[in-house]
Protein backbone atom coordinates (compact mmCIF):
# COMPACT_ATOMS: atom_id res chain seq x y z
CA UNK A 1 0.00 0.00 0.00
CA UNK A 2 1.25 3.51 -0.86
CA UNK A 3 1.75 5.36 2.45
CA UNK A 4 3.74 8.98 3.73
CA UNK A 5 3.41 10.67 6.69
CA UNK A 6 3.95 14.36 7.84
CA UNK A 7 5.11 15.64 11.46
CA UNK A 8 3.08 19.09 11.61
CA UNK A 9 4.49 21.01 14.01
CA UNK A 10 1.70 22.38 16.96
CA UNK A 11 0.74 22.44 20.04
CA UNK A 12 -2.65 22.03 20.05
CA UNK A 13 -2.19 18.29 18.49
CA UNK A 14 -4.67 16.82 19.96
CA UNK A 15 -7.59 19.49 19.09
CA UNK A 16 -7.29 18.69 15.50
CA UNK A 17 -6.79 15.00 15.84
CA UNK A 18 -10.23 15.44 17.70
CA UNK A 19 -11.53 17.41 15.41
CA UNK A 20 -10.29 15.80 12.23
CA UNK A 21 -12.02 12.30 13.61
CA UNK A 22 -15.45 13.76 15.04
CA UNK A 23 -15.92 15.87 11.30
CA UNK A 24 -15.43 12.10 9.46
CA UNK A 25 -17.46 9.85 12.30
CA UNK A 26 -20.77 10.49 10.81
CA UNK A 27 -19.79 9.27 7.27
CA UNK A 28 -16.64 6.70 7.70
CA UNK A 29 -15.30 3.85 10.46
CA UNK A 30 -13.15 6.16 12.96
CA UNK A 31 -11.90 5.34 16.35
CA UNK A 32 -10.17 7.88 18.52
CA UNK A 33 -9.28 8.70 22.20
CA UNK A 34 -7.09 12.19 22.74
CA UNK A 35 -3.52 10.63 21.64
CA UNK A 36 -4.64 8.51 18.79
CA UNK A 37 -7.28 8.33 15.96
CA UNK A 38 -7.66 6.09 12.58
CA UNK A 39 -10.37 7.12 10.03
CA UNK A 40 -10.97 4.31 7.26
CA UNK A 41 -12.05 6.71 4.37
CA UNK A 42 -13.19 5.38 0.85
CA UNK A 43 -9.56 6.27 -0.78
CA UNK A 44 -7.63 4.91 2.16
CA UNK A 45 -6.53 5.21 5.65
CA UNK A 46 -5.52 8.21 7.64
CA UNK A 47 -3.51 7.18 11.11
CA UNK A 48 -3.24 10.17 13.42
CA UNK A 49 -1.09 10.69 16.83
CA UNK A 50 -0.89 13.82 19.04
CA UNK A 51 2.39 14.70 21.00
CA UNK A 52 2.88 17.61 22.83
CA UNK A 53 4.60 19.76 20.06
CA UNK A 54 3.62 17.74 17.02
CA UNK A 55 0.91 16.04 15.29
CA UNK A 56 2.31 13.21 13.58
CA UNK A 57 -0.15 11.97 10.53
CA UNK A 58 0.37 8.91 8.03
CA UNK A 59 -2.15 8.33 5.27
CA UNK A 60 -2.45 5.21 3.12
CA UNK A 61 -4.04 3.84 0.07
CA UNK A 62 -4.75 0.65 -2.24
CA UNK A 63 -5.10 3.17 -5.04
CA UNK A 64 -1.27 4.38 -5.79
CA UNK A 65 -2.46 7.64 -8.33
CA UNK A 66 -4.61 8.73 -4.83
CA UNK A 67 -1.87 9.21 -2.55
CA UNK A 68 -0.99 12.64 -3.46
CA UNK A 69 -4.89 13.20 -3.16
CA UNK A 70 -5.14 12.07 0.10
CA UNK A 71 -2.38 13.74 1.43
CA UNK A 72 -4.30 16.90 0.29
CA UNK A 73 -8.03 16.00 1.43
CA UNK A 74 -6.05 15.38 5.37
CA UNK A 75 -3.95 18.90 4.86
CA UNK A 76 -6.43 20.79 3.92
CA UNK A 77 -9.01 19.80 6.43
CA UNK A 78 -6.66 19.96 9.55
CA UNK A 79 -5.63 23.76 8.02
CA UNK A 80 -9.00 24.81 8.05
CA UNK A 81 -9.28 24.11 11.69
CA UNK A 82 -5.96 25.51 12.49
CA UNK A 83 -7.14 28.49 11.27
CA UNK A 84 -5.70 30.62 13.91
CA UNK A 85 -1.73 29.36 13.10
CA UNK A 86 0.35 28.35 9.67
CA UNK A 87 0.68 24.54 10.01
CA UNK A 88 3.03 22.90 7.25
CA UNK A 89 2.69 19.58 6.03
CA UNK A 90 5.90 18.17 3.89
CA UNK A 91 4.74 14.50 3.31
CA UNK A 92 7.41 11.78 2.99
CA UNK A 93 7.19 8.42 1.71
CA UNK A 94 6.65 5.69 4.84
CA UNK A 95 7.35 2.06 5.55
CA UNK A 96 4.02 0.44 4.43
CA UNK A 97 2.63 -0.94 8.17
Amino acid sequence: MPTSRADVTTERASRYLQQLCKHWAHKFAVEFDPTHGTIDLSMGRIVLDAYASALHVVVRTDEGGSLQRLESVVADHIKRFAFREELTFEWKPAPAA
